[in-house]
């Protein structure tokens, strides 16, 4: 059990899951779970595709290579982000092969259902990355229409290099809520990939984009997400969200946590990394507001969602 919901002081479920802290290292330091199994780590994956993507030549950086990394929310600097670098090898958004969806934020969604607008491609919140395989692709001179496709010269590369990252084989190939390949990996796997990103040399792939999400977080998610209020509120701290209850971060100095709520729920996750930052020694004041996720009932709060007691003690 890593966290328990209790509603008028009686606890009515648990979200089980795994979560594993390393050393700067990457030895394991805290395994809850089996940290060892292969899962999907989703969007969290996006960390290591960016990097193969800059190892293949992908030139922009800042804030157009967070957004490579980004499961953003659709708001307006991310769609003319995603423009903007497809706009770099002369292409437009109907190029892109994501699905037609609406913004990922709850603000974003409603703003553009007020302004008449619908669901699109750009809008979808892994556009930034595929408009950077796009470009790319582009670049390199290689197809765009099947850039999604497993034995696409891109993809086979993007594949290298998450298992270069993780230390892991890929045991199995799927097709992510975007429609590019997803790869199963460990949890252990993934907490390594993020401590070797921070750790990285200045002017390495994995460093370039581990300093462009962190330098730039509002393009990583969104200002109301907790993974760019997370970051901006702890000097140096990398963060990345995946569906399906995947979380994953490191310090400045290389430790590094990666988790998985077992039944897919996204709201214990930020409340988990929050316990394992504390119990790291970071002392910054954006973790108390994510101390407990309040539960409502009638109009009022009825309980919350809270971390298990003894969990990182």
């Amino acid at each position: 059990m890593l966290a328990e919901v209790v509603r008028s002081g009686f606890v009515e479920g648990v979200h089980r899951g795994s979560l594993v802290i390393v050393d700067p290292d990457g030895c394991v330091a805290l395994a809850l779970g089996d940290v060892a199994a292969p899962m999907f780590p989703r969007s969290c994956s996006k960390l290591m595709q960016a990097t193969g993507l800059v190892e293949l030549g992908y030139l922009e950086r800042g804030e157009l290579l967070a957004l490579a990394a980004a499961s953003h929310s659709g708001d307006d600097i991310h769609v003319q982000g995603v423009r903007r670098i497809l706009a770099s090898v002369g292409l437009a958004e109907d190029s892109l092969r994501t699905p037609a969806e609406w913004p990922l934020g709850p603000r974003e969604m409603l703003d553009c259902v007020r302004l008449g607008g619908a669901p699109a491609a750009v809008l979808m919140n892994c556009s930034g990355k595929h408009a950077a395989m796009i470009a790319t692709c582009a670049a390199r001179g290689w197809p765009l229409e099947d850039y999604r496709d497993p034995l696409h010269p891109l993809q086979v590369h993007l594949a290298t290099t998450i298992e270069r990252m993780t230390g892991d084989r890929i045991s199995a190939t799927g097709v992510d809520g975007c429609g590019a390949p997803v790869s199963a990996v460990s949890l252990a796997g993934v907490a390594r990939a993020f401590s070797l990103a921070v750790q990285a040399a200045p002017g390495t792939a994995e460093r370039a984009v581990a300093d462009a999400m962190r330098a730039h977080p509002d393009y990583v998610a969104g200002p109301a997400r907790d993974v760019t209020r997370l970051m901006t509120g702890v000097p140096g701290l990398l963060v990345k969200d995946g569906a399906e209850g995947v979380y994953a971060f490191a310090l400045a100095d290389g430790r590094a946590c990666a988790l998985k709520v077992d039944d897919g729920a996204e709201r214990p996750r930020p409340l988990l990394a929050a316990a394992v930052l504390r119990h790291l020694g970071v002392d910054a004041e954006i973790l108390a507001t994510f101390a407990v996720a309040p539960l409502s009932g009638g109009g009022r709060q009825v309980g919350q969602v809270q971390v298990r007691a003894d969990l990182v003690s």
